[in-house]
């Protein structure tokens, strides 16, 4: 920009601006918002990938980062509310979130002292990657509760529980299908090969 012009005022700076030399200063503006735009789907992603109970709210599956399939490869417990719930009236999702996130949080150290991975979707759909690396569907809509759990252990059939299970009752189906001992409290995490 010449000095004459960055001694102008500002409608005649603009009027530069839109100039042939504007059309420079036009693309690095949408370069940086296009790359801002990418930056935010990661963050997206990233909330995805990571659980965070109170942030799994029972709303419209639409308005959910967590609406994307996830894909699984290692054993996890994935802890579902699909869009479905809406169908429920407001007190009974807000009784049944309350408790599936309460029980959820007393069985998640267990999962965590034996290597099984805590995760949440809102998608009715979610993959399961097989030895071979091949995937398996597993979907989740159309079951007799919207909300639940999906116990996984790739290479193995999938079990879903669905509804509300207290914690006891919980961690009695989290024993059985991932083989786990009674005192989990100081298991080491299990060595698959």
């Amino acid at each position: 920009m010449s000095a004459a012009a960055r001694a102008a005022g500002p409608a005649q700076q603009l009027g530069h601006l839109r100039s042939g030399s504007g059309r420079l200063t036009r693309l690095i503006v949408l370069a940086t918002v296009a790359g801002c735009q990418a930056r935010g789907g990661g963050r997206a992603a990233q909330r995805a990938d990571s659980l965070d109970l109170a942030q799994l709210l029972p709303r419209h599956a639409a308005d959910s980062a967590r609406h994307s399939p996830r894909v699984i490869a290692e054993p996890s417990v994935v802890l579902f509310w699909l869009s479905a719930a809406d169908t429920l009236t407001s007190a009974d999702q807000a009784e049944a979130f309350d408790d599936l996130k309460y029980y959820t949080e007393q069985v998640a150290p267990v999962l965590g002292a034996s290597g099984i991975q805590l995760l949440a979707t809102n998608a009715d759909t979610v993959y399961v990657t097989l030895p071979n690396k091949q995937r398996r569907t597993v979907l989740l809509s159309g079951l007799d509760y919207p909300y639940g759990y999906l116990l996984i252990d790739p290479g193995g059939p999938e079990r879903i529980l669905t509804g509300v299970y207290a914690d006891d009752e919980l961690l009695d189906e989290l024993r059985a299908y991932f083989d786990l001992p009674e005192d989990t409290t100081t298991t080491q995490p299990r060595i698959t090969t």
